[in-house]
């Protein structure tokens, strides 16, 4: 046998000696340690902090709750609890609608114990909060069934607060409900002193109608008000058990602002007609106080131009300069020698539904209409149309390089308007949306490109 060079023998073991290997042991130790320590103080999933219980048990503890430090697992618990009662007290409101069609509207119709305008009088439009609560109510349990289908348990992936504001139409409709109610109610006892079959017909349905709850007439034709002022407690509720890190928080927010300058609006409704009763009242701020003048000038724009609530967007509304030259040749002149007068101006656009039981804004139908709604600085409490509404497709847009900070709408064979907003970019959008719904509407627009003269075809008069 050969004797083999102890150069040449091949090494079996890893290289490293006896105390560098267990120094390397004893650090993996430690390191194993250390993520044990980690793992038991691991931060909470929600606000970051280290304050989780830990956790031996496997078996009795839920992985994804064992990320939540206490705080967050009471508040997630709370938020449940909340939505849930939301989506559970819509139901009941719902429920008592439902009555009031079934138990009372329809039984007086068929019997004929007063007459359809009568009928009208009292219950006024309870067949569009029906209809409303209806849809408003089916996509909640959607979220809520889909939610529980995902392993969500905690429905964090309910957002109530967008949901509601893609329900926001819903609103004037509780207005109109609510500013009746004093004329039903008086419409309604009157009724009752004049015809003794309807008496009779109120006293044996509450007496034996089980449905009822032993609840009168009365009492049920108040749960539209008592639901839209119970909307903004239910908000709060959920509003402070949900994180702001959480993405509904500013729609929740949003929303409960919404709900309250509208309540407003309806207790400033109801003392403007002399009506002793009102709403519950929030805390006025500036904000809100905003929000209330603009439903009102919505309103004043809806009623002017006539068309559906739920067919109607508001595009852009807010104050603009306005000026009329009276020769027409503000390009030349330039917007210096104009005379501006503070204007409310309101971008509507009707949009034909694309179903009949459609509500949801982000799926727009095709756009039949838009219209320019000019209204004066409000007086003596009431706001004023400067003229009747500028409809877009009679109307050309245009502005000029030389005039950037204002631009022009020229109603044909009529009128032309000289608009600005203190901002210039602001007017740059103003004249953008207004542009795009003047080339969309009109066919002859199309062959000219949208100019004012159709012998001008300089590119820069259109930018």
């Amino acid at each position: 046998a050969t004797r083999t060079k102890s150069a040449d023998v091949e090494r079996a073991d890893s290289g490293i000696g006896q105390m560098p290997a267990r120094k390397w042991r004893n650090r993996a130790s430690e390191t194993l340690s250390s993520l044990q320590a980690w793992e038991a103080h691991r931060p909470c999933t929600d606000c970051g902090e280290r304050d989780l219980p830990v956790e031996t048990d496997v078996q009795n503890c839920n992985q994804r709750r064992a990320d939540l430090c206490e705080k967050c697992r009471k508040r997630r618990t709370e938020r449940k609890e909340s939505v849930l009662e939301f989506v559970n007290t819509e139901a009941s409101y719902g429920e008592d609608l439902r009555i009031i069609k079934e138990e009372f509207y329809l039984p007086m119709q068929v019997a004929g114990l007063l007459s359809q305008e009568q009928l009208q009088g009292i219950f006024g439009n309870i067949q569009e909060l029906i209809d409303l609560n209806e849809s408003f109510l089916e996509i909640l349990q959607e979220e809520i069934d889909q939610a529980f289908e995902q392993g969500d348990d905690d429905l964090m992936t309910v957002c109530i607060g967008e949901i509601f504001l893609e329900f926001v139409n819903m609103l004037p409709a509780f207005q109109t409900y609510c500013l009746q109610q004093s004329s039903s109610v008086n419409m309604l006892n009157a009724l009752e002193k004049e015809k003794e079959l309807l008496r009779i017909f109120l006293n044996v349905s509450q007496n034996d109608n089980t449905a009822l709850r032993r609840m009168n007439l009365r009492s049920f034709l108040m749960a539209p008000l008592q639901r839209v002022t119970k909307y903004p407690l239910l908000l709060s509720r959920i509003i402070k058990a949900t994180t702001e890190y959480h993405p509904d928080h500013s729609s929740l927010r949003e929303a409960k602002s919404r709900i309250e300058s509208h309540l407003e609006h309806i207790n400033m409704k109801t003392k403007q007609e002399g009506n002793t009763w009102t709403l519950r009242s929030f805390r006025q701020d500036s904000k809100k106080k905003r929000e209330v003048i603009n439903i009102e000038m919505r309103e004043t724009a809806l009623k002017t131009v006539g068309w559906l609530r739920e067919e109607t967007r508001f595009v852009m509304e807010g104050s603009l300069q306005l000026a009329q030259p009276p020769d027409g040749q503000w390009v030349k002149k330039g917007s210096k020698t104009l005379k501006f007068q503070n204007m409310q101006v309101l971008l509507l656009v009707n949009i034909k539904r694309v179903s009949e039981s459609s509500l949801d804004s982000a799926e727009p139908g095709p756009v039949k209409d838009a219209v320019l709604v000019l209204i004066r600085d409000k007086n003596n409490g009431k706001f004023h149309l400067l003229r009747e509404p500028l409809r877009l497709s009679n109307c050309i847009v245009s502005t000029d390089p030389d005039c950037d900070d204002t631009f022009e709408l020229i109603e044909i064979r009529r009128e032309a308007f000289v608009f600005r907003d203190s901002d210039r970019a602001r007017t740059h959008h103003w004249f953008r949306q207004i542009r795009r719904y003047s080339r969309e509407l009109g066919s002859w627009k199309k062959r000219r490109n949208a100019l004012p003269n159709i012998m001008i075809s300089t590119p820069h008069t259109r930018p």
